[in-house]
């Protein structure tokens, strides 16, 4: 199993920096969710910055989710 998110912040270019439950640390780009279905209200910048972490999964207000699995195996990873 993957791990799951710890913390999940927003930038100013739709991308997650992201702490995982292992310690690593990793960048996910959201920029190719914003034109697909109930990812679209990402693209109001103001929502995208209301990014929580609830039981290892980032979301927002209104219940978006993505996969802790997606976030981790798709991210890119900082170097220590």
């Amino acid at each position: 199993m993957n791990p799951r998110i710890k913390e999940a912040t927003p930038t100013s270019d739709y991308k997650l920096k992201v702490v995982f439950t292992n310690g690593e640390h990793g960048t996910y780009d959201c920029s190719p969710l914003l034109n697909f279905g109930v990812f679209r209200e990402l693209q109001d910048h103001q929502y995208f910055q209301q990014v929580t972490v609830l039981d290892g999964t980032v979301t927002w207000p209104n219940e978006q989710d993505i996969c802790p699995d997606t976030v981790y195996l798709d991210s890119q990873k900082e170097k220590a």
